[in-house]
């Protein structure tokens, strides 16, 4: 069994709905990872703990989910060198660009990368943390080759109906 290579973390549990998009790509291309609630304020210890810990444990990416303008992924950049890809989860009140900010007003020195709020930035960051471990892999580096060649003959198969002058 090959050692978990990225994590996936959020605040709550009401969170995976968004989340659960990034661990849909890792599992599409067999990347080894675990999915947990860690939160900056219900848990800071625990939260810290899994960031201080995941250099050794060979994570080569963290998922970090924030609703609500949580500082999850800026906490757990804090405390590791491993790359954090930051998803704004969508809120109640501001759909989400509360957690956007949250994520993008990181210090400097604190780097986060920051994906699209909600689904698409879950996916785009797996895709990301694929593209990061691809670079010393041929075999996954195909698969996303592959992937994206895909992604393009769909969007070139769309067919919109004609459009009369």
């Amino acid at each position: 069994m090959q050692s978990i290579q990225i994590g996936v973390v959020m605040g709550s549990s009401s969170d995976w709905e968004t989340m659960q998009h990034a661990v849909a790509i890792l599992q599409q291309f067999g990347i080894p990872h675990e999915a947990r609630v860690v939160s900056a304020h219900r848990m800071p210890d625990d939260m810290f703990a899994y960031a201080e810990a995941a250099l050794g444990r060979g994570l080569k990416a963290i998922i970090a989910g924030a609703g609500g303008a949580a500082h999850l992924p800026g906490m757990i950049a804090a405390k590791t060198v491993v790359p954090v890809l930051g998803v704004p989860v969508a809120s109640r009140h501001l759909q989400g660009v509360d957690s956007l900010h949250s994520i993008v007003q990181m210090p400097r020195g604190v780097p986060v990368a920051t994906f699209a709020i909600g689904a698409a930035g879950a996916a785009n960051a797996a895709l990301f943390a694929v593209a990061l471990l691809a670079g010393a892999d041929a075999a996954l580096q195909g698969r996303l080759q592959a992937f994206r060649a895909e992604q393009t003959a769909a969007a070139r198969a769309m067919q919109l109906p004609p459009v009369a002058p």
